[in-house]
């Protein structure tokens, strides 16, 4: 074979991300779960013979790819290479050799061509269900969180292993849906193993050796370029959040070195004693994520480009949680470590990272049934129902955060419509909170209102996730913080943030989304912006006048063309 161009392997690398986006795009098709299907809770990557991620997709978020790229390895050194065979599908839920909790399933498919294993395909994607308590924080341990599937075999030379899917079925709340996911991520890796194949005739490749070197060696190139043309230095960052019971301190120590960026967690609070804990794989997932994405944001993650990113924490801190530590919420506190990273480097790196934000999606789970109190109707069912949703994102230093968007997740908010169709729960209400966002030269962008309860002849169990409610965003460079998450039941009872709640027949759960901080001062806002979030009701009228200065004439006059639609 003639040796291969440099323009030739930049182009089988975007045929590489292209194939793994495919493989993701035919899982959020052929998905059961509204999470995969409506919030891209999921992520596709290829990986060569010896487990190194080559290339993932777009689609996805970065808690499951990052943490999926240690994945692979566990699944070779589980499985045995020598044993592998085409037709092979793997798959696992282990919290510390996947992605962080049992609601995450991850299946590894080995790729053949010619007869020889060139590489591994992997998808992750998270389930409504997997048993025990169901998706929530209030487990003591590990094994109260549902359905444990060590790394083996799904699938053995093209046989699916029914035995697995009795145990499932029977251990699980929806069987069907989970069965069905199951098989969708199996064939989202078929479908990137033939398309890689067909990259491999065109280009008459008998492996992927010199793609995967070219791939590794200048992704590592680019990003050392990036991390030494910074300044070297240490900073400390800290953030203190709701936790379950009591507040969780997070503490990081941040190293600019040559070649490398160390991030160091020691100080941090111990594992809780509920299921808020996280394993160190997720904590390095997102922590690589934050620096990534401050640092070298343009070079395309795969194994070479995390590398330099070194994150250590001591066991038995909540962001090194080791078994049989419960996990089954390790999202509440892994989605807080980026801001915390951004308190460090923005000492180090000023006028780079945002502001907070609301951190953590805002999910809850409801788990409806027939009505107990009374008669129920014959049409009552029971039913599991989960929903991503959105606070608001922290301002930048040039430009608002966004609303309703969760970063640094990255999975969408679920449309009211996908919510109600799958059981018989009722979205009362879903829109924008004013005043939400933090004041600032650039606003915190805003969280939601939301109000949930279920169909006639039914109650539920409300299973609530959220963080914010007594540590709100912290404001960045004299910057506003954000409104904090409130919670509470429409018959007045009060509620918390974290853990499995009544909801009586006939009630509904009344939340107001956090908001992201505000970046820089408020005083330095432009006008005109002032003027234009007053008139889309972003702001209310007292924070144009208050917090941003404007007049009560400036105010009158918006208000009147905001009424006639004009356009600001």
């Amino acid at each position: 074979m003639t040796e291969i161009s440099t323009v030739a392997y930049q182009v089988m690398w975007n045929r590489l991300i292209s194939v793994v986006e495919e493989q993701a795009q035919a899982l959020v098709r052929t998905a059961f779960s509204t999470s995969v299907r409506e919030a891209g809770d999921l992520s596709a990557g290829v990986y060569n013979a010896t487990g190194a991620m080559l290339a993932q997709a777009v689609t996805g978020t970065p808690g499951h790819v990052n943490a999926m790229a240690d994945a692979v390895g566990h699944f070779m050194r589980r499985i045995g290479v020598g044993t592998m065979q085409p037709g092979d599908v793997y798959i696992t839920n282990d919290p510390w050799e996947g992605t962080g909790h049992k609601h995450d399933i991850t299946i590894v498919t080995p790729s053949f061509h010619q007869g020889a294993l060139i590489g591994f395909f992997a998808c992750t994607a998270h389930v409504t269900d997997i048993g025990g308590r169901g998706f929530g924080a209030d487990a003591g341990d590990v094994h109260e969180e549902g359905l444990y599937i060590p790394i083996m075999r799904f699938a053995e030379a093209g046989e699916v292993n029914e035995t697995l899917l009795s145990i499932i079925r029977g251990n699980v709340r929806e069987p069907d849906q989970l069965v069905g996911d199951i098989y969708a991520l199996a064939n989202c890796n078929e479908i990137g193993h033939r398309r890689l194949v067909e990259m491999m005739e065109e280009f008459d490749l008998a492996d992927l050796s010199g793609i995967s070197d070219f791939i590794l060696t200048n992704s590592r190139k680019a990003t050392l370029e990036r991390i030494n043309a910074l300044t070297p230095g240490t900073a400390d960052g800290h953030m203190r959040i709701d936790g379950y019971a009591q507040p969780i301190d997070l503490r990081v120590r941040l190293t600019i070195e040559k070649d490398r960026i160390l991030s160091d967690w020691t100080g941090t609070s111990p594992v809780d004693k509920k299921g808020i804990n996280v394993p160190l794989v997720y904590t390095k997932a997102y922590a690589c994520y934050a620096l990534k994405c401050a640092i070298a944001p343009e070079i395309p993650n795969n194994a070479a480009s995390l590398a330099p990113f070194e994150i250590t924490a001591p066991e038995g801190t909540i962001v090194n949680a080791v078994w049989p530590a419960p996990v089954a919420l390790r999202h509440v506190i892994g989605h807080m470590v980026p801001d915390t990273v951004y308190a460090a480097l923005d000492q180090l790196l000023p006028g780079v990272v945002p502001a907070e934000g609301a951190g953590c999606l805002c999910n809850f789970q409801v788990s409806l049934r027939p009505r107990m109190d009374a008669p129920a109707p014959d049409d009552a069912v029971r039913a599991e129902v989960l929903t991503f949703n959105s606070g608001g994102s922290g301002a930048r230093p040039s430009l608002d955060g966004m609303n309703a968007t969760a970063f640094p997740s990255g999975v969408m908010t679920m449309p009211v419509e996908a919510t109600e169709q799958v059981g018989p729960v009722l979205i009362w209400r879903k829109e924008l909170r004013p005043d939400s966002g933090g004041a600032g030269a650039h606003r915190g962008g805003l969280g939601q209102h939301m109000e949930v309860g279920a169909r006639e002849g039914h109650e539920f169990d409300f299973q609530a996730m959220f963080d914010r409610v007594h540590h709100p965003a912290r404001g960045r460079r004299g910057g506003a913080d954000g409104a904090p998450t409130t919670i509470a039941r429409s018959d007045g009872a009060a509620m918390q943030g974290k853990g499995k709640q009544f909801v009586p027949h006939g009630a509904k759960v009344v939340m107001a989304f956090p908001g992201g901080a505000g970046y820089g001062a408020p005083s330095d806002r432009d006008k005109h912006a002032v003027i234009r979030d007053l008139a889309l009701g972003y702001i209310s009228a007292e924070i144009a006048r208050d917090t941003y200065g404007l007049t009560e004439a400036e105010i009158t006059e918006t208000q009147a063309r905001a009424k006639t639609g004009e356009t600001f």
